[in-house]
């Protein structure tokens, strides 16, 4: 099987996810036996662009026309079986479906975030989610917000963008979910059922978990959207040292919060950036994960790390991190088991779960709000043992590189020329 990965690589400097999602995949398919063929373009590439090349910029998101010769070169020297789109912007653009179904190549993409419709991808906007684009022919509001690198010119841009390739993004043969939450949204968006296909993204195993360590690990950008704010707010209501450690791990605009938390409670740690034996290391000396979001995140590979290594995760009840920890599934009432949990009261026994705390395969979420965000704190650090277990076999069943790699290809043999 011969397969495009296209993708338009955020800057380096910009840690992104994304990025690494897509080298991995890649580097599953080839192991899996699978010819990739990379057609891949950098944002770091803008800066170097000739004069005409960058004249070219504003109408990239739209058209692209170079990125469109040269992969019609591809196409017809290679003759893959499939292309897979992931990020488009702003060298590749959506016109590569096109370009692809032109020469009679399907085209799969994989949904990283919510830009068919939200100019600035994730929902968010001024401290809150935000869904004002939603059902519009043009996404009006984000160009009065400047949603788009805080530009009105930019945002105009990529609202116009939006509005040209609806028709473009509902031709793809089949897209990928990365979890239950995009398919939502892609449902609402107009795709049909028979065209989404929920598979999320893997790490690679690191092995036989370590013994659980004690306290919380959050590992994010620091930036309002990831919810450190509400997390330390949360973590403010317990006396100094009742849950632990809580460790941070991180850097962005919101880096002053945790230092001052760090300098005022003996019980917070600032790790600042870590590398991949950093954050290895920081996984280990935790219990659980913590994922605070206050958008609809998508997929947070810090959850998925924390499965693979046998630590359960308390988020919020927010995009996909129901799903990661298997807490989208139809509730039980209480009392009957799924929303009670064995925790350290007095006697031992089960203790009802405060309002608001869900629990799933191997995690719990909850609003994002302080006061359920604290209640859940002391639920998670007496249930972490328990969970621990089945958050490893949830990484095993769902996430590990060889599922997720067989269910890719599954996908591709789905759409392929007979």
């Amino acid at each position: 099987m011969r397969i495009v990965v296209a993708h338009n690589r955020y800057r380096e400097a910009q840690p992104s996810g994304e990025n690494t999602i897509v080298d991995s995949e890649i580097a599953q398919l080839t192991d899996a036996g699978v010819e990739v063929l990379p057609f891949i373009r950098s944002s770091d590439e803008i800066p170097s662009m000739s004069k005409a090349a960058k004249a070219l910029l504003p109408i990239s998101p739209i058209w692209a026309p170079r990125a469109q010769e040269d992969l019609s070169r591809l196409l017809t020297t290679h003759r893959p079986d499939v292309l897979h789109l992931h990020n488009p912007y702003p060298l590749i653009s959506p016109w590569v479906v096109r370009t692809a179904h032109r020469h009679g190549v399907p085209v799969v993409q994989t949904v990283h975030n919510y830009r068919q419709v939200c100019s600035s991808g994730i929902y968010f906007r001024d401290g809150m989610i935000c869904q004002d684009c939603k059902g519009r022919a043009l996404g009006v509001p984000a160009v009065v917000h400047r949603c788009y690198r805080n530009s009105r010119a930019q945002s105009a841009l990529m609202a116009t963008t939006l509005a040209v390739h609806r028709g473009t993004w509902r031709s793809v043969d089949r897209f990928i979910a990365l979890t239950s939450a995009i398919a939502d949204h892609l449902r609402d968006y107009g795709i049909p059922d028979e065209r989404i296909v929920v598979k999320p993204n893997s790490v690679p195993d690191p092995g036989r978990p370590a013994p659980l360590g004690d306290g919380f690990l959050y590992m994010a950008r620091l930036t309002p959207e990831k919810g450190l704010d509400l997390l330390l707010e949360a973590w403010r209501r317990h006396p100094v040292g009742t849950l632990g450690t809580l460790r941070v791990a991180g850097d962005g605009e919101l880096r002053p919060l945790v230092e001052a938390a760090a300098a005022e409670r003996a019980d917070v740690v600032y790790l600042g950036q870590l590398d991949r034996a950093g954050v290895r290391a920081a996984v280990e000396a935790s219990a659980v994960v913590i994922a605070a979001s206050m958008w609809h995140d998508v997929l947070p590979t810090v959850i998925i790390e924390a499965l693979a290594s046998g630590r359960p995760v308390l988020g919020t009840a927010l995009g996909g991190i129901p799903y990661l920890v298997g807490a989208d599934g139809p509730r039980e009432p209480a009392g009957t088991g799924s929303a009670e949990i064995a925790s350290a009261v007095p006697g031992g026994g089960v203790a009802p779960l405060p309002a608001g705390v869900v629990t799933g395969a191997a995690g719990w979420v909850v609003p994002p709000e302080p006061a359920a965000m604290a209640a859940a704190l002391p639920v998670a650090r007496a249930g972490a043992a328990a969970l621990s277990q089945p958050a490893r076999l949830r990484y095993e069943q769902t996430f590990h590189p060889d599922v997720v790699t067989k269910r890719l290809l599954d996908i591709y043999a789905s759409i392929t020329r007979p």
